[in-house]
């Protein structure tokens, strides 16, 4: 069996493989976080070219390659901090200690599913941070930095859009949402704003919004206080080099939080933007149950879930226009996340 152990880095990734006995199978290599899918393409080949099974190692931070790697039919195993050596403030731990972890001791690992993604066998974790966040979380809302949701009573509704820009998927958004000439709001992790600026200035330029949804995609209770401040912050000058100017707003991945990250937010920065409808096309349900689920549970002031990046969107993107049609048939008017923050504050 092969061990391939991917380390995210300030600009994209590194990967190590080895075999059961610990030798290094192939020459490390390197890749930019533009070329997600051509890094998944070459794993399968890896495997099909060594007829071994090759388990792929991400971690805790890396929230942005498990959709593509599981979607190809990849064996994905996520390491936790507590199986790892102590992670730099900015940066994942080694490739080569994410592959020796798993020929060591894989039955250490959890198994990744497409239905869980990246948070799988975690959900204890989630929810605890979430209970214990309720202070701070309502401090935030208190000042007008928090919110899930505007109005009830104004024709208004947010689409919004994760883990992009992606260099397929985010454009054949943009073309959906230009055909219907409606406007959404981008959550980007900084490392395809970093390697794709010309997406994000794509985005902008077509009159949508951004926001910050940091750098790699973390699991949020797995971060210091230190490591979400950076990931904020690089994201935010990132998108500063891409178009000068930051975000406003920010979205914790999978909604995870705990006292320590908000307490960052309590200080300054963006304000946090969660949803009230998850369209769950992360899951890949199939493009009619990811609009019928938006149908049934969107209503005025709601801000939509969706994903553009981080996987593969193709259902997500066939599923958009019966999700706008419907919504347009209800005369509901589509703005951006910040003009709902706006009116709810």
């Amino acid at each position: 069996m092969l061990y391939a152990g991917i380390a995210w880095t300030s600009n994209g990734y590194e990967i190590e493989i080895v075999d059961a006995g610990g030798d290094r199978a192939v020459a490390p290599t390197r890749w930019g976080a533009e070329r997600a899918a051509d890094l998944t393409r070459w794993l399968g080949e890896i495997g099909r070219e060594s007829e071994l099974p090759c388990a792929v190692v991400v971690e805790s931070t890396n929230g942005l390659l498990d959709g593509l790697l599981t979607a190809a039919g990849l064996d994905v195993y996520r390491a936790d901090p507590w199986v790892l050596p102590e992670r730099p403030a900015f940066g994942s731990v080694s490739a080569r200690d994410l592959a020796d972890r798993a020929s060591t001791d894989l039955a250490s690992l959890s198994p990744l599913t497409a239905e869980g993604g990246g948070q799988t066998g975690r959900d204890d974790d989630y929810h605890n941070g979430i209970r214990r966040s309720a202070e701070a979380e309502s401090a935030l809302t208190a000042a007008g930095r928090c919110f899930r949701h505007g109005p009830r009573d104004r024709p208004e509704i947010a689409l919004t859009f994760d883990d992009g820009p992606d260099p397929v998927h985010t454009r054949e958004v943009l073309d959906i949402l230009r055909r219907y000439d409606v406007r959404a709001t981008f959550f980007c992790v900084g490392l395809h704003v970093n390697a794709l600026p010309d997406e994000v200035r794509r985005i902008t330029d077509a009159g949508h919004s951004l926001g910050n949804h940091t750098w790699s995609h973390p699991f949020m209770p797995d971060l210091t206080a230190e490591q979400f401040r950076l990931q904020i912050e690089r994201t935010s000058d990132a998108f500063d080099r891409a178009v000068g100017r930051t975000p406003g707003l920010f979205r914790p991945p999978y909604g995870a939080r705990t006292p320590e990250t908000l307490g960052e937010l309590l200080t300054g920065g963006p304000a946090m933007a969660l949803w009230d409808v998850d369209s769950w096309d992360w899951a890949r349900p199939g493009p009619e149950k990811i609009a019928q689920t938006v149908l049934d549970h969107a209503r005025p002031g709601s801000m939509i879930l969706m994903h553009d990046g981080g996987g593969d969107r193709r259902e997500s993107v066939q599923a958009l226009p019966a999700v706008i049609e419907g919504l347009l048939e209800r005369d509901l008017r589509f703005v951006s996340a910040d003009a709902l923050r706006s009116v709810a504050g």
